[in-house]
């Protein structure tokens, strides 16, 4: 299995690197979040840059980030716009979206950048072109808030992120039984295990929780923990988390 490296962290090996999502809409807020962090044990911070008021203006968006970035010192940041269709904030163009995108990861002031994979593959090469040229990490996603689709179908579009040059696949979908949840964790251990060549990222949203906790036995590298605001139904705060994971760890450790 290649392990992606977001500076320091090495996403892909032990357990799950936790990644908490920044979700204000000012720059104050922005940034005195990055503040609060320091006293929490986390290993990334996303950055959803479509709650910010000035997402459409490019030059404050790199500014904005570029402060992020001091505040954070060696934290990683994953930078994301989330379009409307797939739960965000906000709608957008995909040229602006592919501009956007390239701009911060030539800005050098992100270290993963967010691309949604179906949102047509000639726009998902251009952003994945853009950014591994800037010797940035691409997260290829996709979200289905509605249902969770069949297994084949969960292990065809982590498999496509992977041919279309995602670094790190992810996808997140909405359970409506339990069942849903066991095919969520069934098609991450069968793709982790035949298919990816590199770390995946699974969830099952809100009552699928236990899917943000057990990535270390099923084959999911990352897993997203809040500080104050959730950006998704069923995050849970950073330091519940890491108790849960490390037990799990620590269950799974080899006996001496």
């Amino acid at each position: 299995m290649k392990v992606a490296k977001l500076r320091n962290v090495e996403v892909g090996a032990g357990t799950p690197k936790v990644i908490v999502p920044i979700v204000a809409s000012t720059r104050e807020g922005i940034l005195e979040k990055a503040v609060e962090f320091k006293s929490h044990d986390l290993h990334v911070v996303e950055w959803r840059v479509d709650f910010y008021e000035d997402v459409f203006d490019q030059a404050k968006v790199l500014e904005t980030l570029k402060e992020l970035r001091a505040k954070l010192g060696e934290t990683p940041i994953l930078f994301t716009f989330r379009t409307k269709k797939e739960g965000g904030e906000k709608e957008i163009d995909m040229e602006t979206y592919t501009a956007l995108n390239t701009a911060v990861a030539q800005s050098g002031d992100a270290d993963a950048i967010d691309v949604e994979i179906f949102s047509g593959d000639d726009v998902v090469r251009r952003c994945v072109q853009a950014i591994h040229q800037a010797g940035k990490v691409v997260v290829g996603s996709n979200h289905d808030f509605d249902k969770t689709p069949s297994k084949s179908d969960l292990i065809y579009r982590l498999r496509k992120m992977q041919d279309l040059g995602a670094d790190i696949p992810k996808i997140a979908v909405m359970p409506q039984s339990a069942a849903d949840v066991i095919t969520l964790l069934d098609a991450t251990q069968e793709m982790h295990t035949k298919y990816a060549a590199r770390p995946i990222i699974t969830m099952s949203m809100s009552s699928g929780v236990i899917s943000r906790l057990c990535g270390e036995y099923f084959g999911s590298s990352m897993t997203f923990g809040t500080v104050g605001q959730a950006s998704a139904p069923g995050q849970i705060p950073v330091e519940q988390l890491n108790i849960a994971m490390g037990i799990l760890h620590q269950a799974l450790a080899p006996q001496h």
